[in-house]
């Protein structure tokens, strides 16, 4: 059946961590029967340095501390206050996991950067992105991936009925591949990353995954290209912020792909925008089942597959997530527009 899930950003301060998780529990429980519901970790990106995306999965590397410096995050000799704040931040989150979830069996999603995007966002201790020393990037690479399976272990320690789904967000893998990321001067480009070493990069990471015993999703936002190295490396499914792929969601050669990796057994995440909302009407949500649905036939998808999509809130353009703005009233609200949504992508799906 259709299911439901987040990346996880959600918006509020220092203590308003349970009370958010509790509240991501409360609302997929409440979707309509027939809807499969997946709670994810939540991440309130708005306490500051630490929670933030490239924080919170750099203080996971365990042999190669991070801290802040005049570019943002970068690697260090060693551990100090920027690199506990954003430990102390995951550990209240894993706490309020324990509390919210208690009693939970089945799936339960969480997310953290992918290799080849924290090696773009992350800067040496005395040079330039992670990204353009080739050792090092493999390095983070392998560093990355002891960090998922002990990430995992720890979500199942708090969760012991937890199914894992690793969501890797990769929004900067096209740009990675492409070589067009700046370089610390700003005046040249970093070298294009080839296929195969994408492949390679984030084999390890997933590989890593399964091992722990989590399926693994890939997220690359807009970035269409990366489909096949996602499949490639041996990920579960592969996500893709739909609205951004062209107008009405269609992009030929996005969707060809997507329909290539849906033949090697490729799982779709499908990241779709906050509704259109009119006085008269309210929130327009067969336009979203649309950006779904209708280019899914259109390249020739069996639409009994349809029921396997997983539908979540599309992701920003730097990390994948949905951004951690607005009330919580309107996070709320967009998880409950995903269920109906999901409702009418299941009942097209059964057409």
């Amino acid at each position: 059946m259709t299911t439901v899930t987040g990346h996880g950003a959600w918006p509020g301060g220092l203590r308003d961590v349970l009370e958010a998780q509790l509240a991501v529990f409360d609302d997929l429980s409440a979707l309509p029967s027939g809807i499969d519901a997946l709670p994810f970790l939540v991440q309130l990106t708005g306490r500051g340095p630490g929670a933030d995306p490239v924080g919170r999965t750099g203080a996971m590397l365990t042999e190669m501390p991070v801290e802040l410096g005049p570019h943002g995050w970068k690697l260090a000799d060693a551990g100090g206050v920027d690199e506990r704040r954003a430990e102390g931040f995951l550990r209240d989150d894993l706490e309020a996991l324990a509390v919210a979830a208690h009693g939970h069996t089945g799936s339960l999603t969480a997310e953290v950067l992918g290799p080849w995007t924290l090696a773009a966002e992350l800067w040496s201790a005395r040079g330039d992105r992670v990204l353009a020393d080739v050792g090092a990037r493999a390095d983070l690479a392998l560093a990355l991936a002891q960090a998922v399976r002990d990430h995992v272990a720890r979500l199942t320690a708090q969760v012991p009925g937890a199914d894992v789904v690793v969501q890797l967000a990769e929004p900067l893998l096209g740009q990675v591949h492409a070589g067009v990321l700046p370089s610390f001067s700003g005046f040249s480009r970093l070298r294009p990353v080839p296929g195969p070493e994408v492949i390679d990069g984030l084999r390890p990471v997933i590989d890593a995954a399964h091992d722990a015993g989590a399926r693994v999703v890939v997220h690359l936002g807009a970035t269409w290209v990366g489909v096949p190295p996602v499949a490639l490396a041996g990920a579960d499914a592969v996500g893709l912020d739909l609205a951004a792929l062209g107008p009405d969601g269609w992009n030929e050669r996005a969707w060809e792909l997507l329909a290539r990796a849906s033949e090697r057994g490729l799982a779709l995440w499908a990241g779709l925008p906050p509704a259109r909302v009119s006085q008269c009407a309210g929130p327009a949500l067969g336009e979203l089942a649309d950006l779904l649905t209708v280019p899914w036939r259109r390249v020739g998808l069996p639409v009994s597959g349809l029921a396997d999509v997983t539908l979540l809130g599309a992701g920003t353009e730097r990390h994948g997530g949905p951004a951690a703005t607005g009330t919580p009233d309107a996070h709320r609200a967009l998880l409950a527009n995903l269920g109906r949504v999901a409702d009418v992508v299941t009942e097209r799906a059964h057409a």
